[in-house]
Order: structure tokens, then C-alpha cells, then sequence
């Protein structure tokens, strides 16, 4: 079957200053291992992506090391929100950190929040890293500045729902779920919960299968790609995040082969949504190639990702990317990556700040 390029509207590539868990060289191989030919990248590098200077260090990086197509998003911080809009045309958007993850940058000040609602420019979108009560808050915001906003990785029963009443009456809002959170539940993970830190953390039964029972609430599928080393997520304090660009198509795929969603809705939440929702254009000459019937087994050793784990090991799936084109060069054909680093474009199309 032939699908269009894919987006992910949600990874972390960890360069600058995490290169031993990721870098764009490896990040974007694994991207179009993935059947995804566009990724979005934040901004809780090190240093973090908050101002003209480590924009700047970032997009030269990018540029240098992306087999993919890519944008960048910018960090809000505490006492940014007057210098991003004057650099916001190099971002593909404003990433608030609500709750505390991997990094720097939780925005703990309500005034800051509302100086950055302000003043981003209202035709770029605030991506939220929101949890539990600090969603509703971030709806309240939407409705008062009458702005769109995208609420990254929902992961509970509770917050669907709010997204759904939400959306309901008139809020500018859309949401992203990944697969791990579609997937896994406590109850699968027993005694292994050191092994499968994640933020948002791997919620109840109950809540992943309010998530597929609200499909049609959710926006887009979106990885949180979010490589550490096997040594990092066996230590006694595993920091949070898992890679999943490689596995993420093959699992939804093999929920369509389930008759869980059908592929329209696949396409429609990794392609179609996340462009819409993002502004990014079109890539021309571009398309995937799978096999839907194509029955393997999930094995970290054999990715890009430098992590070289994953939180699927072992697992089964069915729908196996055969080839990728990516401007009408063929960039990924039977589990080779054919394409040099710095063959990706920056979506934004503006290399230099």
C-alpha cells in the first residue's frame, strides 16, 4: 500500500547536549525507518531552544545532521515571552512546559503563562505539555485569548473528556496521543515500572481504552520520541521517555489489520491532522511504501534510534515499511537508509536566525 510521507509532531532529537542518547543523524534515520518524513522537534535540549542564540546553535545542527524534513519549536520560559515573537518565524510553534519532565523548562508562573498567550503571534500554535488540572487551565487560557492550542500526549480518561466538552463548546483545542499510552497500562507493566518511566505516566486500563472509545476526539498520533540509554533506563533513577519512531507506524497498523480503526483514520491522525494543526506545507514527490500483511517482531537491537531499546521489545506486529521517497529521492528502501545527513529541509525555510 502506498501512503503519504508522515509527520510527527512531537520528538526530541537531544542535540545540542544529549548526543549519546540521540542525535538528528540518527533521530531522522529512524524517522524514515518509520515511514516518517517530517518530524518536529522541542526544545528541552541542552542548552534549551529559548532565545535567538540557541535557536540559531539548533537550526545550524539540524541543518547539518536531518535525513528527514524538520521544524523546531521554541521553549517558554519564565522571562522570554516579549524576545520569541520577534524570532517566532524560524519555529513552527511555542512549546509550554505545565508539568515537570525531562529538562529545564517548567513554566511555573501564571504571569508568564499569560504574557506568553499574549504575546506569541496568534497564526502559530502553543503546543502544552499539560496534565490532569493544569488542562483545564490551559483551556480557561484558549477561551480567554480566543487562540488555538495543542495539548500534547493525553494519557487519562479525565482529560479526554475535558478536551472533548472543550472542543464541544467552541475551544480552539486539538490533542495528540502516542503509542505507548494507546498500548500499555499499569497492569502490563507490573514490577517493571522503573523500566517504563514516562511523563505522563502509564495510566489505568480504563483510561487507554477511554482513549481508543474517544478516537474521534483525538487529532493526531505523535510519538514523544524520547531516547535515553539502556543504561540510563536500567539505573536506580531512569529518566523519563521512550523512542517510538520506529514502532509507532507498525502499531497502528496493526490495529487497522485489528479492525480497531481503519486507515483513513490512520492517515488522518499521522498525516492529514498534524499539517493542518502545524501549517506545514506539502512535501512534494513524497510517499511511503508498506506492507500491511508483513508479520515481525519488535527488536531494539535492529533500529537507528541510538537508544537501541525499545518499550515494545518483543512484541508482534503486523505492517512493515518497505520503502520511502522523500522528494522524489527514494531515502529508505528494505531496511536501509539511502540518504546523507543534511538532506532534510527545514520547514520553516529559513535556515539561518
Amino acid at each position: 500500500m502506498i501512503l503519504p510521507g508522515l509527520t510527527d509532531i512531537h520528538t526530541h532529537m537531544r542535540e545540542p547536549g544529549g548526543t549519546e542518547k540521540e542525535d538528528w543523524s540518527s533521530g531522522t534515520a529512524a524517522a524514515l525507518a518509520g515511514g516518517i518524513t517530517t518530524i518536529l522537534a522541542m526544545p528541552n535540549t541542552n542548552p534549551p531552544t529559548i532565545n535567538r542564540e540557541t535557536l540559531g546553535i539548533a537550526l545550524k545542527i539540524a541543518k547539518i545532521g536531518a535525513r528527514c524534513d524538520y521544524g523546531l519549536f521554541l521553549g517558554a520560559g519564565e522571562t522570554n515571552a516579549e524576545e520569541l515573537p520577534n524570532i517566532a518565524k524560524d519555529a513552527v510553534g511555542l512549546k509550554m512546559y505545565l508539568d515537570q519532565t525531562f529538562g529545564p523548562l517548567k513554566l511555573d508562573s501564571l504571569n508568564a503563562r499569560l504574557d506568553h498567550f499574549r504575546n506569541w503571534p496568534r497564526h502559530k500554535i502553543i503546543s502544552i505539555h499539560a496534565e490532569k488540572d493544569n488542562i483545564m487551565s490551559s483551556i480557561l487560557l484558549a477561551g480567554m485569548f480566543d487562540r488555538p492550542i495543542h495539548i500534547c500526549h493525553v494519557s487519562l480518561k479525565d482529560e479526554i473528556e475535558m478536551i472533548k466538552a472543550a472542543k464541544e463548546n467552541g475551544i480552539k483545542i486539538t490533542c495528540e496521543v502516542t503509542p505507548h499510552h494507546l498500548f500499555i497500562c499499569r497492569e502490563d507493566i507490573a514490577g517493571r515500572e522503573k523500566e517504563f518511566e514516562v511523563r505522563p505516566h502509564i495510566a489505568e486500563r480504563s483510561d487507554m481504552n477511554a482513549l481508543w472509545e474517544n478516537m474521534d476526539v483525538i487529532d493526531a498520533i505523535a510519538t514523544d520520541h524520547a531516547p535515553h540509554t539502556p543504561a540510563e533506563k536500567s539505573s536506580d533513577n531512569p529518566p523519563p521517555g521512550f523512542p517510538g519512531l520506529e514502532t509507532s507506524l507498525p502499531l497502528m497498523l496493526t490495529a487497522v489489520n485489528d479492525g480497531r480503526m481503519k486507515m483513513e483514520n490512520l492517515i488522518e491522525k499521522m498525516y492529514t491532522n498534524p499539517n493542518r494543526i502545524f501549517g506545514i506545507p506539502t512535501q512534494p514527490d513524497t510517499e511511503i511504501e508498506v506492507d500491511t500483511e508483513a508479520s515481525w517482531e519488535i527488536r531494539g537491537k535492529d533500529m537507528f534510534t541510538k537508544a537501541a531499546w525499545s518499550p515494545f521489545e518483543g512484541w508482534k506486529v503486523k505492517g512493515r515499511v518497505i520503502k520511502v521517497i522523500l522528494r522524489g529521492k527514494e531515502v529508505f528502501s528494505n531496511g536501509k537508509i539511502l540518504v546523507e545527513p543534511g538532506y532534510g529541509l527545514n520547514i520553516a525555510k529559513k535556515e539561518e536566525v
